[in-house]
């Protein structure tokens, strides 16, 4: 585990986007390691402050001087990296930013992190669209630990490509995923005592602390049933008429909920695929946590971990501007489904299966593939090896999950 926590991967997107923006945006869950990341970046700069809303020493400062950061100590005549940290807590926050970026961008490096979606705050007259880059840290995944990565432009180009190297290791970083989660506290740990601590104080803290300070939610203890349901949701699509009367609450509530879960990254979600966006926005979606060791039933958690690693590379690819990338699942008439479609601009570019241990491809894999004559892959648990099976012009991989999820860019 030596140098795991470096976050190279990440520090290489804000090295990238810093070159263009002097302002980056920093969004993810709660105790993915954003504060420690924001440490890493600093290093590499001589002259740097570290601001935090939720200390409130350095709250005190800002009322006081709300341009503080002018005063930051220098050993040098080099830019300054300024780091805000949970600063849309403040309620004008972005207002003060718009005037910080305007005045200031020239002179200063900013980085704004925090673990709600600062991407879904642009709204009205006082967007800051235009004035920074945004990018997302999620906690480990195989991709970034195995240390397998494939550059993009080979990855688009050869979506099957893949190597068994290094197995042994991939799999036990996989287990450890599965068990522990791959947030770094638990992960790093290693041990189920420290992941069951941590996991029962993490929802809670967010929900009755972030949530409720930052919505003004009132029915807390709702929320926090709704959260502890959704595990044995996985896998299928989310009725939400039949959550509400479960819950006996409204079916707005719901919904609200459920987009406020994903709002403080405690879920995401995805729509199934059709060629109408419009259509996909109406029907039901599907559910998965990023805490994955509360999804206890085996073959749900397999389809979560792929489902995050999956998720982790198109935020990724967007972030970097290589696409528009989503993440569907296809389903049809006859309920024959494929839990996973990568689509770039709307059009399909790979379907993915994720099953326990099923060693020949889904007849609703190879059905949809035919339909849209692009490369297929299934993930199973484990195996000695990879296979490559072919079904009419086109391919199926069957492969051990950690072996090629490591290796996406």
């Amino acid at each position: 585990m030596v140098g795991m926590n470096k976050r190279t991967p990440y520090v290489k997107i804000w090295q990238d986007l810093a070159t263009d923006k002097s302002m980056i945006f920093l969004a993810g869950p709660r105790q993915a390691g954003k504060t420690t990341l924001g440490q890493i970046i600093s290093s590499s700069f001589t002259n740097s402050l570290y601001f935090n809303w939720d200390i409130a020493e350095h709250r005190i400062n800002f009322m006081e001087n709300p341009t503080f950061f002018e005063a930051v100590e220098r050993k040098d005549s080099s830019t300054p990296l300024i780091i805000f940290d949970e600063i849309h807590k403040y309620k004008d926050w972005k207002n003060y930013l718009k005037g910080i970026y305007d005045r200031f961008h020239e002179k200063y490096q900013f980085l704004v992190s925090g673990s709600g979606r600062l991407d879904l705050y642009q709204k009205g007259g006082d967007s800051l669209a235009g004035r920074y880059f945004l990018f997302h840290l999620w906690p480990f995944t195989i991709s970034e630990l195995g240390k397998n990565n494939r550059d993009i432009e080979v990855f688009l180009d050869a979506p099957l490509q893949i190597t068994m190297e290094n197995a042994d290791e991939l799999k036990e970083i996989w287990s450890g995923l599965s068990e522990m989660s791959g947030f770094p506290e638990p992960y790093l740990a290693g041990r189920m005592t420290t992941y069951r601590r941590w996991s029962n104080t993490y929802s809670q803290q967010l929900i009755r602390e972030d949530i409720r300070d930052l919505t003004g939610i009132k029915s807390v203890i709702d929320m926090e049933t709704l959260y502890l349901v959704l595990p044995s949701k996985v896998g299928s699509p989310i009725s939400v008429p039949s959550l509400a009367r479960d819950l006996k609450v409204s079916y707005n509530s719901i919904r609200s909920w459920l987009s406020i879960f994903e709002r403080f990254f405690l879920i995401f979600s995805i729509a199934p695929w059709t060629r109408r966006i419009t259509r996909a926005i109406q029907k039901e979606r599907k559910v998965y946590l990023w805490d994955i060791p509360r999804v206890k039933e085996p073959a749900a958690r397999f389809e979560n971990v792929v489902a995050l690693e999956l998720w982790r590379a198109i935020t990724a690819w967007n972030d970097m501007g290589y696409g528009t990338f989503s993440l569907h699942f296809i389903k049809n008439k006859e309920q024959q489904e494929v839990d996973f479609l990568i689509a770039n601009e709307n059009v399909p570019f790979l379907l993915i299966e994720a099953k326990l241990s099923y060693a020949q491809p889904s007849s609703a894999l190879k059905k949809f593939q035919d339909v849209l004559k692009i490369p297929g892959v299934q993930l199973i648990k484990e195996s000695e090896g990879y296979r490559m099976i072919p079904n009419g012009d086109q391919q199926i991989l069957v492969s051990p999950a950690y072996q090629w999820l490591s290796s996406l860019p």
